[in-house]
């Protein structure tokens, strides 16, 4: 935000801000559902999506006509199972070309999707589930060996579900088979009219996005398209995108990455994302190479496995121009080799689920800042550092709060969590530390939670587990502090590399040799096969400090 609309907005009403996003074009009057719909007039031909399926070794394609049509038809068999405007649609899929018109259709009918990731199991599976109230799960038969559809069917009589849909494969009795019901019946002609006046406005909710759930069961985060639209407008803006992207996400669809930054912002400029639905670097090559893609967006881990594979099988990526890349700090060995892979820039993005991205580093940045900076807040967003013990004093490291246009609704069914994070005049507690970068933006350094000081200063917990990370005997590491308490230890622990089992000195010294600060060193080390995590992948690191508290 520019200066004068900050003070303006410090000032505001929030019916006064709302005023204010549409004033400057954060939100809007017109839907994604639209912008489909105008794709789909101004490019017919022109290709919208395409998924590998790596099992199958093939890739499926839809062009901007063939995904408005499905959107139209599966709108349709909706409606055939009986979905009103506001029910909740939960849809449990990988990177499937599935999931693209099943988002634009729940819009079409009214509904509010619930996407929840293949890797959710009974327990979480549940929760979400009877917290929504979905009355229409789609789902696969199993995924990574687990029976997904018999889970979900085993769970039906203490939940509220009506229908259980099965995508590709067997399905349980009583559920009903995603291609005889919304791919093979053309729903969009008998309901043709029926779609008049359903579809969901701007304003209201459309999505709900379970948080990672480090420390319980996950929250429902609520967006409208007009939250959404702020912060896929602001990310788009940022590095100037236009209708020649072709993004390749290695992310998950059913996260706000994949959901938001890639499906919708590619339909909002006419662009192509593309996709698989499994883990294969040097498929993600082939699809660079293949449709020439312009941007390449994954987490750090992702993207140097995939320059490694660059390096071992060149292929040609000459028309990639951005690395985008977030959920973790960006170390300077991983833009330079990117840089030297790829020959593109690298740009850091932070964000969370109740916001979409926040920060990201800029084309105006030079080429190496997005290793010591998540970046300036886009357009539509504000941030401030307060004191960790003060809030109400500001200060160069602490809590960070952000607010603005993208902010969610709130977790749905428990606003009042959502609320008690947010001030009266709209600041909202990331639960993250952070540090200013000098340029107007700020870097990562934790979790609050998981703050440890020495000599009054945090330490940089996240790119420490970042660098430790790196080290060549080492998979993945998270650091933590026993007790919880500011004043604890510093405990590293570290997945190995093979067969390599890293010793204390080593890592130790690995940190010297990036810079770190020596009262920054872990004086502990614990070797695990595995670290315990989220869904969405993050440590729980509330588990690593039960394990080891009492050692």
């Amino acid at each position: 935000m520019t200066p004068t609309t900050t003070a303006v907005l410090a000032t505001a009403s929030a019916a006064d801000r709302m005023a204010e996003y549409r004033r400057r074009g954060w939100w809007r009057d017109a839907t994604f559902l639209d912008d489909l719909r105008r794709q789909a007039l101004a490019r017919p031909r022109k290709l919208a999506i395409a998924g590998r399926r790596l099992d199958e070794a093939r890739t499926d394609t839809l062009d901007y006509t063939e995904l408005s049509r499905l959107t139209d038809r599966f709108a349709g068999a909706l409606l055939e199972l009986g979905v009103r405007r506001g029910d909740i649609v939960a849809v449990q899929l990988p990177n499937r070309w599935e999931m693209v018109p099943l988002m634009f259709a729940c819009m079409a009918v009214g509904a509010v999707i619930c996407p929840i990731a293949p890797v959710c199991r009974e327990e979480e599976l549940r929760h979400r589930l009877t917290l929504t109230e979905a009355r229409v799960c789609v789902t696969l038969p199993e995924w990574e060996g687990y029976p997904l559809a018999e889970a979900i069917n085993a769970l039906r009589p203490e939940l509220p579900l009506e229908h259980l849909v099965v995508v590709d494969g067997h399905a349980p009795r009583g559920a009903v088979d995603f291609h005889d019901h919304f791919v093979s019946t053309h729903w969009e002609k008998q309901h043709m009219g029926d779609l008049e006046g359903r579809a969901l406005r701007p304003d209201e909710p459309f999505v709900v996005l379970f948080t990672s759930g480090t420390t319980g069961f996950s929250k429902g985060v609520v967006h409208s398209q007009n939250t959404v639209h702020s912060g896929v407008r602001g990310y788009v803006d940022t590095f100037m995108l236009r209708d020649d992207m072709v993004a390749v996400v290695t992310t998950p669809l059913v996260h706000y990455s994949g959901f938001g930054q890639g499906v919708l912002a590619g339909v909002m400029l006419g662009g192509t994302i593309v996709f698989q639905d499994g883990h294969d670097h040097a498929g993600l090559l082939d699809l660079v190479e293949r449709y020439r893609g312009t941007l390449l967006y994954g987490p750090p881990p992702t993207l140097s496995g995939v320059a490694a594979a660059q390096q071992t099988d060149p292929h040609d990526v000459s028309s990639l121009r951005h690395t985008v890349t977030g959920a973790a700090p960006v170390l300077q060995e991983l833009v330079d080799e990117l840089r030297d892979t790829f020959g593109a820039r690298t740009y850091s993005v932070w964000g969370m689920s109740e916001f979409g991205p926040v920060t990201i580093s800029r084309l105006d940045y030079n080429q190496d800042w997005a290793a010591h900076s998540h970046g300036r807040p886009i357009d539509s967003m504000e941030i401030r550092i307060d004191l960790c013990h003060d809030p109400d004093k500001r200060a160069p490291v602490g809590r960070l709060r952000v607010r603005g246009a993208s902010q969610a609704l709130g977790y749905h069914k428990q606003q009042d969590a959502f609320d008690a994070e947010t001030t009266a005049d709209g600041w909202f507690d990331t639960g993250d530390v952070a540090r200013e970068d000098g340029r107007g933006g700020i870097r990562i350094l934790g979790r609050a939670r998981d703050t440890i000081l020495r000599d009054g200063i945090v330490v940089p917990m996240a790119e420490l587990e970042a660098i430790i990370s790196r080290h060549p005997k080492v998979t993945e590491a998270a650091l933590v502090g026993p007790t919880g308490k500011v004043d604890d230890p510093i405990l590293a622990v570290a997945v190995p590399c093979g067969g390599a089992r890293p010793t204390l000195q080593e890592v130790r010294e690995h940190l010297r040799d990036h810079g770190q600060d020596p009262r920054f060193l872990p004086e502990r080390l614990e070797v695990v096969e595995a670290l315990p995590k989220t869904l969405t992948g993050k440590v729980r690191k509330v588990e690593l400090r039960r394990r080891y508290a009492a050692r």
